[in-house]
């Protein structure tokens, strides 16, 4: 309840241009945009559209449905991902509990081995499904892993500098985000790795607002040394859908919720 108040209290001041002053203060950015980019509602349904792109412009295509439910507020949250075609990876599910005190829980599971496989906290920042997308990211990179500096504010964005806490559990040497000021969505994540060279891109394209939520719909995920690229089209997204927790158990991975996974009706 409080995050949805403070929510609603930021969109109203934005609204009023009552946050025409910008904040200073990194980590309160952060926390903001780490709301806005994953905590939307109390829970959320989205169908992902993926095209798979390598350097030579040969694609691989994806389609999945996410479904996911806070625990606590801006805290504790669970998904479920559950991929429909092609058909090589139909019903491959995903399960994630994320935890903000350690790390999360992650399984996958294998519909052609009838295998349920565990993802290890190492394995956290692989691609996710042989996209340019990684595990890590469905569920987001918790603000207390890295050091955040406000680096620039502009008119309409903030842009902040991130470090890893401890630098040996990732590939990056640090981040840099830009952040819109109005809804506090990243817009761009560029990452460099130890030499400086940046590796890997983040861009979001496309912004709606969706039952009162100012929602990515367009994004790609590059990788700037092999030239591939990952997009995603996000669609028939609603939030507060009811999702019990029982959706979240790894009886799902094998046998997903078929009425929860049926597209919202308009």
């Amino acid at each position: 309840m409080r995050r949805k108040l403070l929510l609603t209290l930021i969109t109203t001041l934005t609204a009023t241009g009552a946050l025409a002053d910008p904040l200073t203060d990194a980590d309160e950015i952060v926390a903001r945009a780490n709301l806005a980019a994953y905590y939307g509602g109390s829970d959320g349904r989205s169908e992902v559209r993926m095209i798979i792109s390598d350097a030579q412009g040969r694609q691989q295509r994806r389609q999945f449905t996410v479904l996911r439910r806070d625990i606590e507020d801006a805290g504790d949250q669970q998904f479920l991902v559950v991929f429909s075609q092609p058909s090589d990876v139909r019903n491959t599910v995903f399960l994630v509990d994320k935890h903000i005190d350690r790390d999360d829980d992650r399984w996958l599971y294998l519909p052609g081995l009838d295998l349920v496989k565990r993802i290890s906290a190492g394995d956290k920042r692989t691609s996710f499904v042989g996209a340019h997308y990684f595990y890590e990211d469905v569920s987001g990179r918790r603000p207390s892993e890295d050091h955040h500096a406000l680096v620039e504010t502009t008119d309409g964005t903030y842009v902040l500098k991130h470090t890893p806490i401890d630098p040996q559990t990732v590939e990056f040497a640090s981040y840099v985000t830009w952040i819109d000021r109005n809804t506090f969505l990243p817009m761009k994540i560029e990452y460099a790795n130890a030499a400086g060279k940046l590796y890997r891109r983040v861009e979001v394209f496309e912004v709606e607002e969706i039952d009162g939520h100012p929602t990515v719909t367009t994004s790609r995920v590059s990788d700037l040394l092999s030239g591939g690229q990952t997009d995603m089209q996000f669609r028939y997204i609603k939030y507060d859908v009811g999702l019990p927790k029982t959706v979240f158990t790894e009886r799902s991975l094998r046998n997903p919720p078929a009425d929860r996974l049926r597209r919202p009706e308009k």
